[in-house]
């Protein structure tokens, strides 16, 4: 009975009662409120309880009536002390996510900047949540597209086996059918971030202990047909929200505020690790088989996706132009799901007739531990490696960064009762111009003019590190 009054009873009771996460906000000139703030506050009422153990009971992450397993602590202790028995059993996952999103760090006036070894805290939390908080996929897929056509006559071999492949996902992943039947979906996760390593031409500066450095922190996600998406990203005591509304894409953060994301609208990357497969498949429908390659002893097809030069010209802003965006697909041949995906695009800033600045940005993840949702597979753990790399002006003169990110998902509920447009609603105080993805790389002496639109706002947030028990036999040092 303790843990339904816990945060995901009182969630679901009130979006049954017609109370959707982004109702609270009509009343708001503005979002400076996460839109599920208020929701989190609202003390529990009278509600359709029946209903409440049958969502609970959806999610793969908890186990049916009957077994009885040695109660474990589901979040760091808030007080930061010693935890008694009684003390695991009270603070349950909710009320942790519930301080984690709704802290107000402190934000002080300095702008982002390197100590020389790599590890300033507050630029390293600034990059990683710049990075790896909300990045999106390369090109715009809309999951009301049906997936193309099986062929093989007068199709390249590449492009009839990668469309063979996305038939075989689909198939594994819960079938084109059910997919077809989720309207909108929901999602929490706890996850960790730390930037592990530094490299310069002369020096590589590693981070000794990764698992003490590494910041906590946890996520929610909605969305909803067509094309509608919302983010919520808590760690170290600084928040990233993003959303879609369908027809723009915006983001908030600490030190640039509310804005627009330049380009097409695109899914949310997140999405496409292991939650909604539906989408995933929609976004490798125009790609190609490029080959084979073990991935963790488990033999994979490769599917290529480049985004083209139109969607690319889109994202460009200023000085800084985005050359290249490549999402490769790893898809087991055993199970057909897919087990690993890597990013990369590769962005050009050209300063006031200084020489090209370039900028690699990596990200790998590895998708691991499916299990059925109501018939969908949702991978409920993963891990990503991230690679920053920039090189140019002068001979080497190159640094890379070297990030890393471990996530769990605890909940997992399809076609929630109740769940509207309100939640998708952009935030009232959003810029009117638009910030591309060079905005979130570091701040650079000869190259910073292309990111003055973010240095002019810069403001990071003071961190508070917080433990979390659940991730912490994580192995960080991934070979990619």
């Amino acid at each position: 009975m303790e843990k339904k009054q816990g945060f995901f009873s009182a969630l679901k009771e009130e979006v049954v009662r017609g109370l959707s996460p982004g109702r609270s906000q009509a009343k708001s000139t503005s979002r400076s409120v996460s839109p599920i703030t208020s929701l989190l506050r609202r003390k529990k009422s009278g509600g359709n309880s029946n209903y409440v153990e049958t969502v609970i009971a959806r999610s793969g992450s908890l186990r049916p009536v009957g077994e009885t397993l040695t109660p474990l602590m589901e979040g760091p202790d808030p007080d930061g002390g010693e935890i008694g028995d009684s003390k695991r059993l009270g603070s349950g996952l909710g009320q942790w996510v519930r301080g984690q999103l709704t802290r107000n760090p402190s934000v002080p006036g300095g702008a982002a900047g390197s100590n020389g070894s790599g590890y300033n805290k507050s630029s390293d939390m600034r990059l990683l949540l710049g990075v790896l908080g909300a990045p999106l996929a390369p090109v715009h897929v809309s999951t009301t597209d049906p997936l193309p056509h099986l062929s093989i006559k007068d199709t390249p071999i590449e492009n009839s086996s990668a469309q063979y492949i996305l038939q075989q996902y689909t198939a594994a992943s819960g079938g084109q059918k059910l997919q077809n039947s989720i309207k909108n979906a929901y999602a929490m996760g706890k996850l960790k971030m730390v930037a592990s390593e530094f490299e310069t031409a002369t020096k590589v500066v590693k981070n000794r202990n990764v698992a003490r450095a590494a910041e906590s922190g946890g996520f929610v996600l909605w969305q909803m047909n067509p094309d509608m998406w919302y983010v919520e990203l808590a760690v170290g005591g600084s928040k990233v929200h993003a959303g879609c509304n369908g027809k723009l894409v915006w983001r908030h953060t600490p030190w640039l505020g509310a804005h627009t994301a330049k380009g097409p609208v695109r899914p949310l990357r997140r999405a496409l690790q292991g939650l909604d497969p539906r989408t995933t498949a929609s976004m490798f429908a125009n790609a190609i088989c490029i080959g084979e390659k073990k991935i963790n002893g488990d033999d994979c097809f490769i599917l290529k996706l480049s985004a083209d030069p139109q969607t690319l010209g889109s994202r460009s802003e200023g000085p800084a132009e985005i050359i290249r965006h490549v999402l490769f697909g790893y898809f087991s041949q055993k199970t057909g799901l897919l087990v690993h995906m890597e990013d990369s695009h590769l962005t050009r800033i050209q300063s006031n007739g200084g020489d090209a600045v370039y900028w690699e940005t990596t990200i790998n993840s590895y998708l691991d531990d499916y299990r059925p949702v109501e018939g969908i597979m949702i991978a409920h753990s993963g891990r990503s490696v991230v690679t920053l790399f920039r090189f140019g002006e002068m001979a080497m003169s190159h640094t890379k960064t070297r990030m890393e990110e471990a996530w769990t998902i605890e909940e997992v509920a399809f076609n929630i009762p109740g769940l509207s447009m309100d939640c998708f609603i952009p935030p009232a105080d959003l810029r009117s111009g638009s910030i591309s993805e060079a905005c979130e790389l570091p701040r650079d002496e000869r190259g910073k003019s292309a990111i003055a639109l973010a240095a002019s706002r810069a403001k990071v947030a003071a961190l508070e590190g917080t433990h979390n028990e659940s991730i912490d036999s994580v192995i960080w040092k991934v070979e990619v």
